[in-house]
């Protein structure tokens, strides 16, 4: 297998070459990192989100998006699949680095995390990454700056220079495209927290709804988190058997049926404060080889349409 974080880097490319097509921007720090902007300065669009999403997975999925339905209105829903869940989503797409430095804030997902690998899915799965080139998706409704290119060179590794930061406002379109490709990654993710080996996941595909772009980011937030826990739906295919294939869904939490915004609210927006088990899809339909297929959850249309302003 490549290194994850030089295929992110040949999709990066991709998105400097086709930078006016797709509208979004590229600027150069100080230090000589490149800043990717998919829709802070710039509009960004659906492509863009999906190509933000292949580099948040590393190339190892097809993300696509496709027409559906939420409470009867139409509605765009992007879905993910890769035959890699493990490097794709647990060592690459999951937001798992909380990147701050004396002036910003933000929150980190893409193949870097590979490159430092101290987060317990690397030693589940087996593996860090090893590359003169990192590239860190970083979600904030700032601008990074060169101290934080500083900060993911530090721990990476690498120069500064070598450093590339596609960054995204939740409240912007590529933000909702990105976030709702999450779905299959939150199941795995949840799977992995339970016991379960993530390389006994042979195949994962998911689906929810792109949330309407809000007003603000914490809106954005929450009402991000609600299509996927409401609206996200999932698919694994599995080596083997496991007694809480039931506890990978949003509805085996406490927390479900309450608007993401309330939950954010109660720890006055200290997400890390959040129980992660709230971070699930609605459903999910778990197909052993050679055995049972579980279907686990359900789909709330209704707190849907309430989050979405239907």
């Amino acid at each position: 297998m490549d290194s994850l974080n030089r295929n992110a880097l040949e999709l990066a490319d991709e998105a400097l070459d086709f930078a006016e097509e797709l509208d979004i921007g590229a600027r150069e720090l100080d230090n000589g990192a490149t800043v990717l902007d998919f829709g802070h300065e710039f509009d960004g669009g659906v492509e863009a989100g999906l190509l933000l999403a292949e580099m948040q997975t590393a190339g190892l999925a097809t993300v696509q998006t496709r027409m559906d339905e939420v409470a009867g209105a139409p509605f765009q829903y992007v879905e993910l699949t890769s035959d890699h869940p493990a490097l794709a989503l647990l060592c690459s797409q999951k937001a798992g680095w909380e990147v701050t430095t004396e002036d910003f804030e933000g929150l980190g997902s893409g193949p870097a995390r590979a490159l430092v690998a101290e987060e317990d899915e690397f030693a589940r799965v087996g593996y860090q990454d090893v590359s003169d080139f990192a590239v860190l998706a970083v979600e904030s409704d700032d601008y990074p700056t060169a101290s934080v290119a500083d900060h993911v060179a530090d721990l990476t590794g690498v120069e500064p220079s070598s450093v590339f930061l596609p960054s995204v406002p939740t409240a912007s379109v590529a933000g909702s495209v990105s976030v709702a490709s999450r779905a299959a990654e939150m199941a795995v993710f949840r799977l992995s927290e339970l016991g379960y080996d993530p390389l006994d996941v042979v195949s994962a595909t998911g689906s929810a709804p792109v949330a309407p772009v809000a007003g603000d980011e914490e809106s954005a937030i929450a009402r991000t988190n609600d299509a996927l826990a409401y609206g996200g739906q999932v698919h694994l295919t599995v080596r083997e058997e496991f007694d809480r294939f039931d506890e990978i869904v949003s509805t085996a939490n406490d927390e479900y049926g309450t608007h993401f915004a309330d939950i954010f609210e109660s720890v006055d927006w200290d997400f890390y404060e959040v129980d992660e088990s709230v971070f699930a899809p609605a459903q999910a339909t778990v197909n052993v080889v050679g055995g049972d297929t579980y279907v686990v959850g359900e789909r709330d249309e209704d707190l849907l349409a309430e989050s979405f302003g239907l």
